[in-house]
């Protein structure tokens, strides 16, 4: 029996709505919050741009890696049980970060927070199909994703006003007191469920082999700027272990990962779409709060409120591009969500330096945000449509994973593209200003800061921000790229809406 046989009654299915939204909001939030307090930190703890790009990623890779694990966990020995476990897990990280006295403990406790959302946030779903019949559950998710889309729009507004007013640290801090509210809620008012088919044999081996592989690749996309050998063992290292990975998936009897689900052409376009689409979204909302903080001069909370646009759009549209896909198939929405936002990423290459927010960037967010609306929902429906219902929650759970992994990599390997771009134009820059020796030897030491170098003299501080500015445009360039590879990836997806499901 995979649910509650317990039918809630519209009071206990309200707070079974509310303990679950609470809860993965927190990890949702966290996702997007902490970029825009990325500034503060690496003035605070004096942290390089690769400091900072390891406090986002630590995060990342945990949570990439031990998401399917966290679900087979719940499903096997309680999803209340589980759930419970990861919001403890993530309230621990979350005051760790709060507490963190230097760059390295900050990342460390990062990386314990992801563990603690790679349980969360499977939990958060399963413990609403399980509590809600067939007949209210997906009003229940639909409810569902409604409030996290709204906690996830307020979430970097609230976060630059915490940054601004009080200190970067109160951004985790605000997590505690919803910890409790959430964990409150779910004992006094879920009920337990597991799957009593699940597999009884977890794959701790798949997810090892995960972590070392996403985490030894990432370490080398971030640290290749510094070079060394061990940039380069880390890079063989990780994709011998990604390799290693595929092979025992294939062949273990409890995967955590099904690479049969992979034999469905529309379920292969539909993750190779969400990759290339996750890809450029995640590297954007990486390093646009630092430009617009550290080069724009904006306030922390007026940088977390210029994402608005974009996540208010997806929440708005969302329930209307929904209906698209029983109108046109998933292949037409597919192709054009992603090529608005392709002209959104353009659209962000007319910014310089100290232009109004409104005619530049606000217009760029808004095709961005129209993009992807279009986009979301029927790439959602896309996924769960390409395999029989059987499997729905397994393929959920990979598409989800796939995300992640898209913005984990993204992240570092537009990380070192900006590097390479900032350092030579600002080698460039500094070559025109003939300074001396020794504020030469100042600037250098400074690099590894990006935007975030420090420097009196007015000219040095022009050519930095035209540095990071150059190495931020051939990101966005990159994101165009990756936008239109996932238009040409809703090719692979049949034109029907199930013709490919197998069902």
């Amino acid at each position: 029996m995979h649910a509650s046989s317990k039918t809630p009654s519209a009071a206990v299915g309200r707070w079974v709505l509310v303990a679950t939204i609470l809860g993965s909001s927190m990890a949702f939030i966290d996702g997007t919050v902490v970029n825009v307090a990325l500034p503060a930190v690496q003035v605070a703890l004096h942290a390089t741009a690769s400091d900072l790009q390891w406090v986002v990623e630590s995060y990342a890779l945990l949570l990439a890696s031990l998401l399917l694990l966290g679900g087979s966990l719940g499903d096997l020995y309680g999803r209340r049980k589980i759930f419970v476990a990861g919001v403890l897990v993530f309230a621990a990280g979350s005051a760790w970060c709060g507490f963190a006295s230097s760059i390295e403990f900050l990342i460390l406790a990062r990386a314990f927070q992801g563990v603690g959302a790679a349980l969360l946030i499977p939990g958060s779903l399963a413990l609403i199909s399980s509590s809600f019949p067939a007949s209210e559950r997906g009003r229940a998710i639909g409810t569902w994703s409604g409030f996290t889309a709204i906690t996830a729009a307020v979430g970097p507004v609230l976060g630059g006003w915490l940054v601004q007013h009080g200190s970067w640290r109160w951004v985790f801090f605000i997590n505690l007191p919803l910890a409790v509210v959430v964990v409150a809620l779910t004992l006094r008012y879920v009920a337990e469920s597991r799957n009593q088919e699940a597999s009884r044999i977890l794959d701790w081996r798949g997810a090892s082999l995960a972590t070392l592989g996403l985490g030894a690749t990432t370490y080398a996309l971030i640290e290749a700027p510094h070079g060394g050998r061990i940039v380069w063992a880390m890079g063989v290292a990780g994709v011998g272990a990604l390799a290693a990975f595929l092979l025992l998936e294939a062949h273990s009897p409890a995967p955590m990962v099904s690479l049969k689900l992979f034999r469905s052409r529309d379920f292969s376009g539909a993750n190779l779409l969400t990759f290339f689409l996750y890809a450029a979204l995640s590297g954007l909302l990486f390093f646009l709060p630092l430009d617009l903080i550290q080069v724009q001069h904006y306030s922390a909370t007026q940088a977390g409120g210029a994402l608005l646009p974009l996540i208010l759009l997806i929440f708005l549209l969302s329930r209307w591009s929904g209906g698209l896909i029983a109108r046109y198939g998933a292949r037409t929405p597919l192709t054009i969500g992603p090529l608005i936002a392709a002209a959104g990423y353009a659209l962000m290459l007319r910014g310089g330096i100290g232009q109004s927010y409104w005619t530049t960037l606000f217009p760029a967010i808004l095709t961005l945000g129209l993009g992807m609306a279009i986009s979301v929902a029927p790439l959602t429906t896309a996924v769960m449509e390409s395999v029989p219902d059987s499997e729905a929650g397994v393929a959920s759970g990979v598409n989800n994973a796939v995300s992640r992994i898209a913005g984990l990599l993204a992240v570092a390997v537009f990380g070192l593209v900006l590097s390479f771009g900032f350092n030579r134009a600002l080698t460039h820059s500094l070559d025109q200003l003939a300074l001396s020796p020794e504020a030469l030897q100042n600037i250098n030491r400074e690099r590894p800061k990006l935007a975030g170098a420090e420097t009196s003299d007015p000219r040095v501080r022009r050519a930095i921000n035209e540095a990071f500015l150059s190495g931020y445009h051939d990101i966005l360039l990159i994101s165009i790229v990756l936008s239109v590879l996932s238009a040409f990836s809703a090719r692979m997806i049949s034109s029907g809406t199930r013709e490919a499901a197998g069902s």
